[in-house]
């Protein structure tokens, strides 16, 4: 498989899972009635793009941007997200920077890791190969910006539009 391919379509997922968090009104970003806040979500499919771009937790390299008062942003998975408190919201800005940092890395970690490597994730039973790992990955990001689209479409009317490719 084409290096390029799976290049595009990774970046293709997370311009759509951006599109849904630039459209997404304040009113939404936080609100009080979603189990998992549009802002969760939206960190939470970044955090694990950005993760699967590694072989292993081990490989790993944290976003070092660390934000004031705030959870270590792409240093931790955030625990428990039913038990953040309001102090703990990430603004649209801090979450559109991480997007623009993994958008950042995509090629390279896909050119850099070879297809047949073996990934190391606790969760993922029984291990995969790098290449599938980028697919699984693929799959991960565009189920969140599904997600947040239909969320955004129900609250506005309007959702997100399709990409079919971002080289």
């Amino acid at each position: 498989m084409e290096r390029s391919v799976i290049v595009s379509q990774i970046r293709a997922a997370l311009t759509m899972l951006r599109a849904a968090i630039e459209a997404c009104p304040d009113s939404l970003w936080n609100r009080g009635s979603d189990d998992n806040r549009f802002w969760v979500l939206a960190y939470h499919a970044l955090f694990f793009a950005h993760l699967y771009l590694f072989p292993s937790e081990k490989a790993f390299e944290p976003w070092p941007v660390r934000i004031e008062g705030r959870p270590e942003m792409g240093r931790d998975h955030l625990g428990d997200w039913t038990k953040l408190r309001p102090e703990d919201l990430y603004a649209k800005s801090d979450v559109l920077a991480y997007c623009t940092h993994v958008e950042g890395l995509v090629a390279d970690r896909v050119a850099s890791t070879p297809f047949d490597q073996p990934v190391d994730f606790s969760w993922i039973r029984p291990p995969c190969t790098q290449l599938e790992l980028h697919l699984y990955n693929l799959r991960h990001i565009q189920h969140h910006a599904g997600q947040l689209s239909e969320r955004l479409r129900q609250a506005t009317g309007s959702g997100i539009d399709w990409v079919k490719t971002a080289r």
